[in-house]
């Protein structure tokens, strides 16, 4: 298809490294080949990023904001961007951040864009700002006016070109709430979740899903939690019954549930073969257990994608990193490949 894309990416916290990861992204010309831009945000504090790159380090490749689409956001008439300073987070950098966000989501759904890509803003800097959400997925969720979506992490591997899909069942709770907020029902929403993004974004059909167990050998019987044997167990057998065109595997113990992912990456020899052995998703039951791997293998290119939303979204799998803001040596690869992959997510949506 000859259509590109029309993406909104948002500055997120303009005292982070948001500036700096798009600015040395959009430097890419190939990226503009690919999708349409246009950054949300405020021309002037993406200016601010640029100068001070430009004066205090060295960059070979850095995008100039005055050849970029950008969509100013009107602030409040009593908003002073001087005190928005490169490194320092407060709840004004927070403030901008979610009127970025608030304005991407209401051009995409007036159909001014075809999707959303959005820079790392902080939860803590909301939160100054008055505004107590977990995340940029919840908000995004409430405003698009969705019950049912999930946070997939999504990563092209360097060395195979293999692609890990990784789905969290709970969020960002406490560990010690995760065996409680777990139950059949949001098993199967996620579950549901995943099989129709696999098939509507990535072209996917009768695809094959790998499922973590909860605890240590998913439980051992009973003798290392009931969670698997009371009724974990059970649920996957009646989805299998329910989804026999799909291949689900599970309860996989969840300390060799990435062996198969690791070698899929990795393809030290035998690369087709070890593909093969690796499935199309993986459903992991908390945070840390599906993040911790997919940060290990692909730290500078994981992408957070939001599925369930009537529109794309994908960020970069990284914070705003205040301590590195400013310094020119934020690495743009994940923001890079969060662009790249929301252009393909929007041409696959179109060709469905």
């Amino acid at each position: 298809m000859n259509y590109r894309p029309r993406l909104a990416l948002t500055l997120g916290d303009p005292a982070g490294i948001g500036g700096e990861v798009i600015l040395k992204a959009l430097a890419d010309r190939e990226i503009g080949k690919k999708v349409d831009l246009t950054v949300v945000g405020n021309g002037d504090l993406l200016l601010k990023h640029y100068r001070h790159l430009q004066e205090n380090v060295i960059i070979e490749s850095l995008a100039n904001p005055v050849n970029l689409s950008i969509l100013d956001v009107n602030l409040d008439k009593n908003f002073n961007k001087d005190e928005i300073i490169i490194g320092v987070e407060n709840g004004l950098s927070g403030a901008a951040s979610f009127a970025y966000m608030e304005a991407a989501i209401n051009h995409t759904l007036a159909g001014k864009f075809d999707g959303i890509v959005t820079g790392p803003i902080a939860k803590s800097a909301w939160k100054a700002a008055g505004y107590n959400y977990p995340g940029q997925t919840e908000l995004l969720a409430e405003k698009a006016g969705v019950e049912k979506f999930g946070m997939l992490f999504v990563a092209r591997s360097p060395h195979t070109n293999w692609t890990l899909r990784t789905l969290l069942v709970t969020t960002h709770i406490p560990l010690c709430q995760v065996p409680q907020v777990l139950t059949p029902e949001l098993m199967t929403l996620k579950l549901d979740l995943l099989v129709e993004c696999l098939e509507r974004d990535f072209g996917i059909k009768n695809g094959k899903i790998g499922i973590a167990g909860l605890n240590p050998h998913s439980g051992e019987k009973g003798q290392l939690g009931r969670e698997e044997a009371d009724w974990l167990i059970a649920w996957l057998e009646e989805e299998k019954k329910k989804r026999f065109n799909i291949t689900l595997t599970g309860l996989i113990p969840p300390d060799t549930m990435w062996v198969k992912p690791g070698q899929a990456w990795y393809g030290n020899s035998h690369i087709q073969s070890k593909i093969q052995n690796a499935a199309d998703g993986y459903l992991a039951l908390y945070h840390d257990q599906g993040l911790i791997p997919v940060k290990l293998m692909a730290f500078d290119r994981a992408v957070n994608t939001t599925i369930g939303l009537p529109f794309i979204r994908t960020s970069p799998d990284h914070g705003t990193a205040f301590d590195i803001a400013g310094k020119g040596i934020a690495d743009a690869t994940s923001m890079k490949a969060a662009i790249e992959l929301a252009g393909e997510l929007v041409l696959q949506r179109l060709k469905n």
